[in-house]
């Protein structure tokens, strides 16, 4: 059997998987409040505990994190996560610790149509690297760099470029990037490219007087998370202000996933994880066909305008990561590549 978590600040998952062949079955699955627990070894010990006398043969842990010399400080956690305590705890030679955007890359090759949608169409270079741009929270990024068409090691790549400089392209976002500049000082993409980010645009929107805030809509806005009411609004034609934020985000994150493409040469592909675009996603498919096409244009065109490069681009597939636990399944994949090496 082979343990895989999937750890994060509001909650973890915890699974066993049962390997056959090259494939692996989910053979248990539990979901612990991540808050609720002292550490991640309080959890592992509850679910093991649970699941009987199953020893794992090796083990993978996706972190929302960075994962610096086998120890990880969780997003928004008080507790952090050591790799080294973790093969102890499960007596284990050792485990696999790394970036939950690297687990969830590890995870690509291992999807199915059903997982997958794709946002535009492309022909993948055989054996080309891919990567993963993942907006929720926050924004995460991650690479494998593949071996070449004649095969070859696969090597995941781990970044934080979440946190890199918000390049503007436009004049509104030359504004907005002032405008964030004077709230919080350096403006990453993750400063728009977020949960947080969305409801920053529209603020700066609102802000520049580029539309009004009714008041049903402000009512909404104080009701709770503030970020899915505006996309609500945007995609249920309810506010030209919302629509408006939700283009210029959808704008940015085409273009960031374009300049990931080029970074790590992702001529196999670009992925999109991460909570946003699916709800997104699947509200452009209720949708009338020139609103979706809008939308989904807006990401499509900001992913190509790449100057020279731009034929380059064209031949890049992006598909949308439809399965909400692939980050648990590449840290099983992760893991027992690790085992194995």
């Amino acid at each position: 059997m082979i343990l895989a978590c999937d750890v994060g600040g509001t909650k973890t998952l915890v699974a066993l998987f049962e390997p056959r062949g090259e494939a692996l079955a989910l053979s248990r699955l539990e979901s612990y409040p991540s808050r609720g627990h002292p550490s991640l070894e309080a959890i592992l010990k509850r679910f093991l505990a649970a699941a009987g006398s199953i020893e794992p043969e090796c083990a993978g842990f996706g972190v929302a994190g960075a994962v610096i010399a086998g120890r990880a400080q969780v997003t928004n956690l008080a507790w952090g996560v050591d790799a080294v305590r973790l093969a102890a705890e499960l007596h284990l030679p050792s485990v696999a610790l790394v970036n939950d955007l690297v687990a969830n890359a590890w995870a690509v090759d291992h999807l199915g149509t059903e997982d997958l949608a794709v946002l535009k169409p492309g022909t993948p270079a055989p054996g080309g690297n891919v990567a993963v741009i993942s907006a929720g929270t926050g924004l995460g990024e991650a690479g494998l760099v593949r071996g070449g068409a004649a095969g070859g090691a696969t090597a995941a790549l781990a970044t934080e470029a979440g946190h890199a400089d918000f390049a503007p392209r436009t004049e509104a976002e030359i504004e907005l990037l002032r405008y964030l500049g004077q709230r919080f000082g350096h403006v990453s993409y993750e400063r728009i490219l977020s949960g947080p980010g969305l409801v920053n645009v529209y603020q700066f929107l609102r802000d520049s007087g580029r539309g009004e805030e009714p008041a049903w809509l402000r009512e909404e806005l104080g009701k709770g998370d503030p970020a899915p009411a505006i996309s609500r609004a945007a995609l249920e034609e309810r506010s030209p202000l919302c629509e408006l934020a939700l283009e210029i985000f959808l704008q940015v994150y085409g273009a960031e996933a374009g300049n990931l493409a080029l970074r790590t040469m992702a001529t196999g592909g670009i992925f999109v994880g991460g909570g946003i675009a699916p709800k997104v996603y699947a509200g452009l498919e209720k949708a009338a066909p020139a609103r979706a096409k809008r939308f989904l244009g807006s990401f499509r065109d900001a992913f190509v305008q790449k100057g020279r490069f731009a034929a380059m681009l064209e031949a890049v597939p992006v598909r949308l990561i439809l399965n909400d636990r692939a980050a648990l399944l590449g840290a099983a994949h992760f893991a027992r590549a690790s085992a194995r090496a």
